[in-house]
């Protein structure tokens, strides 16, 4: 199969999972199609219960080769198509990557990378894969094939990781759910009514239903946080900078956006973020690095917590989303924390959100503008969201007045967070201001002003340390009554996910949430 062509890739793999979907699309209702094999018919069935460190353990251990991790794997993602989570199957590679590390003896097994055959995958935004299709969720993308890796996807090879697909996104990452006219919904595991979260929610929803552990990721505006929180992960947004995002671009959308990954476990995060930190070629500004995973072993002790939980837009946040940050609070308490109520009330909060649309607009024209020039004509309306295509039209009027102007408002924001960093170690507040939304809610298929009424909803939390630069995290603490999973997210000074990390892993010990499955899956 051509690993340059995604449709005959695509087709082939749908058609794996075709039983599952018609089973949805006979009105089965949520979770019923997912269950629809049964986990005792897939291979390997202790792999969703290890996380990715425990297959690397296994693997150079000699207990499991990477051939069959990798079918584990590719199994579960044809069973588990319903969900919709991956775009590009690079089934091939990875085998072909597979084979020649199974027949390794126990010296080659014990020198080789840490993560050596551990199955992985990308997001289908923003990051190549040499000879491989990035489609940014756009039709004008579908044939955009990479001629180098990301610097960031060079380290995961040098690390070991097996690549084996590509996950979904919504077009450019540019709202809180993942679907597209590309690809379709992807669906939420813990109910497929509702959305997995945008704009990593291919890598969320992977990851829930155990077609993974880990699974790479980007944030943009809150797109590792709140799939992570909609799916019952942990997921962390770096400080701009310690992550590569080149080599075509040394930062996203101007310091928006930041590459990392979605996991169960904190120690994969961890173990991840380690081994792809750190300056590449043309750097001239990051924060330091640190030794994330001696900092899984270093519980923090007496933390001062600031307890933010006020949507500064006025719509309000819901019950269960604050029911979810009070009880992180009285966790944090117990473990000997003092949480106190601040406000940030003095943020230029409408300004900074005002300036992240100058931003986000003018980076996807400068993308699009690009790929114009490579293939030789102009993009066509129907090769866009409707939303997108508006934002497209807006981008080309901005100024560079307007484009500098929103870059000063971040600045300010950044210093206004660095001074109550100064008094506070972390800032608590909820990841979301709502529960998982429906399919279809925060569509860019739709009215614009449809769109903006719900979509304040999806980042008023996220976004605003996106614009600061500081690096945040959400922690699955909390399910609704119904049993959806709900997020509270920590940010930290800038340069301080060790910090982040060392309370992640303590609460994860209190409050253990791995074991914890779709009950559709498990």
């Amino acid at each position: 199969m051509d690993e340059h062509d995604i449709t005959p890739a695509r087709r082939n793999f749908l058609k794996a999972g075709a039983a599952l979907g018609t089973a949805v699309a006979a009105g089965l209702g949520p979770g019923v199609a997912a269950a629809a094999r049964p986990q005792s018919a897939l291979p390997l069935p202790e792999y969703e219960r290890w996380d990715a460190i425990e297959i690397a353990r296994r693997i150079r251990g000699g207990d499991v080769k990477p051939g069959e991790v990798l079918e584990a794997a590719i199994a579960r993602a044809e069973a588990y198509s319903v969900i919709n989570a991956v775009t590009s199957p690079h089934f091939d590679l990875a085998r072909e990557q597979a084979r020649g590390l199974d027949s390794a003896g126990r010296a080659e097994r014990e020198a080789r990378p840490p993560l050596s055959g551990v199955p992985f995958a990308l997001k289908d935004l923003a990051v190549a894969l040499k000879g491989t299709v990035t489609t940014n969720g756009c039709a004008f993308f579908k044939e955009a094939v990479a001629d180098l890796d990301s610097t960031v996807v060079a380290r995961y090879k040098a690390a070991g990781l097996n690549i084996f697909a590509k996950l979904a996104t919504p077009e450019f990452g540019q709202t809180g759910t993942t679907e597209s006219r590309l690809f379709g919904l992807t669906r939420n595991p813990w109910n497929l009514e509702r959305s997995s979260g945008g704009s990593s929610g291919g890598a969320s929803a992977a990851v829930a239903a155990g077609v993974l552990p880990v699974a790479h990721a980007s944030d943009g505006g809150g797109s590792i946080r709140i799939p992570a929180s909609h799916c019952g992960l942990f997921g962390l947004k770096p400080s701009r900078g310690l992550i590569p995002m080149g080599p075509a671009a040394l930062e996203g959308w101007m310091g928006l956006s930041v590459h990392n990954v979605i996991s169960r476990s904190v120690r994969d995060t961890a173990w991840l973020m380690q081994l792809s930190q750190g300056p590449e070629a043309g750097t001239r500004a990051a924060p330091p690095t640190a030794d994330l995973v001696k900092a899984l072993g270093r519980f923090p002790k007496g933390l001062k917590i600031g307890l933010f939980d006020t949507n500064l837009f006025g719509m309000g946040v819901h019950p269960e989303c604050l029911e979810a940050v009070h009880k992180a609070a009285t966790l944090c308490a117990g473990l000997g924390h003092h949480v106190e109520p601040i406000s940030l009330q003095q943020l230029p909060f409408l300004e900074m959100f005002g300036g992240m649309g100058v931003m986000t607009g003018t980076g996807m024209l400068y993308t699009v503008r690009a790929r114009e020039k490579l293939v030789g004509r102009q993009a066509r309306e129907d090769e866009f969201e409707p939303i997108n295509w508006l934002t497209l039209q807006k981008a080309q009027k901005y100024t560079a007045e307007q484009l500098y102007a929103a870059r000063s408002v971040f600045d300010q924001g950044g210093r206004i967070f660095d001074e109550v960093l100064t008094r506070y170690d972390l800032i608590l507040s909820p990841t979301t201001a709502a529960l998982p939304p429906k399919l279809g809610e925060l569509s860019l298929d739709q009215p614009f002003d449809d769109f903006a009424k719900r979509a304040v909803l999806a980042s008023p939390f996220t976004a605003m340390f996106n614009m600061s630069g500081h690096p945040a995290m959400s922690v699955p603490l909390h399910w609704s009554a119904e049993g959806l999973p709900i997020g509270v997210q920590f940010a930290a000074p800038y340069g301080g996910e060790a910090r982040l990390i060392a309370l992640a892993a303590q609460l994860e010990k209190a409050a253990p949430w791995t074991d914890r499955r779709p009950p559709a899956l498990a």
